[in-house]
């Protein structure tokens, strides 16, 4: 069994930071890509930031410039450094991971449950 828990959502004014970070825990053989995805309400969830397992990072043109992702593979945590947050950053941030169990060969799609960022003054 694997899990993917976040932390660090919140209410945040607008120009203001938040820090989130998503663990992976359970039975991992290996992790390709960890991610960050969110979905606003009555929105489609949508990417905003991949990171693969050798720290090659895809950002959405949305967060170009005031979010960072970044990874610590001996933990398997991934974190998205959140600035200059707009109310349109408002959502739920689900984390993603494709990994491998132990003793699988298949790498598959983890999700986390989803943390709320509200952006908001």
């Amino acid at each position: 069994q694997v899990q993917l828990v976040e932390s660090g959502g919140g209410l945040v004014q607008p120009g203001g930071s938040l820090r989130l970070s998503c663990t992976a825990s359970g039975s991992i053989g290996s992790i390709s890509s960890m991610g960050w995805y969110r979905q606003a309400p009555g929105q489609e969830r949508e990417l905003v930031a991949i990171i693969t397992s050798g720290g090659s990072t895809n950002l959405a043109d949305s967060v170009k410039g005031r979010f960072t992702i970044s990874r610590d593979n001996a933990k398997n945590i991934v974190y998205l450094q959140m600035n200059t947050l707009k109310p349109e950053d408002t959502g739920v941030y689900y984390c993603n991971a494709d990994l491998r169990m132990v003793g699988s060969f298949r790498y598959l799609e983890h999700w986390g449950r989803g943390t709320l960022v509200t952006v908001s003054s």
